[in-house]
């Protein structure tokens, strides 16, 4: 279970310094580049701690990755008004498919 922990907190740092980053707007703004190298540092501090648990480096990178795209897009949406078309839809759509599909039928995620 701790394994799974340290995954989310991986993926909740990684987006918020990749939302920071978008914020810096090219590191030219003090505190959104500063919180997005503290989100990085924590996020792979977290993310290594995973990978201490986890079997497959594929795996992790493949959810870690996956849940970061969905969650990011949809800040992208929501916060920073970015528009969504329907291939952006189609392709977070398979993307999700994928992460239930490692999750379910492969057995790397043991």
């Amino acid at each position: 279970m701790l394994k799974y922990i340290y995954l989310v907190l991986a993926i909740a740092f990684e987006v918020i310094g990749t939302a920071s980053l978008k914020a810096s707007e090219g590191f030219t703004l003090l505190k959104p580049s500063i919180l997005t190298v503290f989100s990085y540092m924590v996020c792979f501090y977290f993310l290594s701690l995973s990978l201490k648990y986890f079997t497959s480096i594929g795996y992790v990178y493949a959810i870690w990755s996956a849940l970061g795209i969905v969650l990011l897009t949809l800040i992208g949406i929501f916060y920073f008004k970015e528009q969504m078309d329907f291939a952006g839809i189609l392709g977070l759509f398979l993307i999700i498919i994928g992460v239930v599909i490692l999750n379910i039928f492969s057995k790397i995620s043991a």
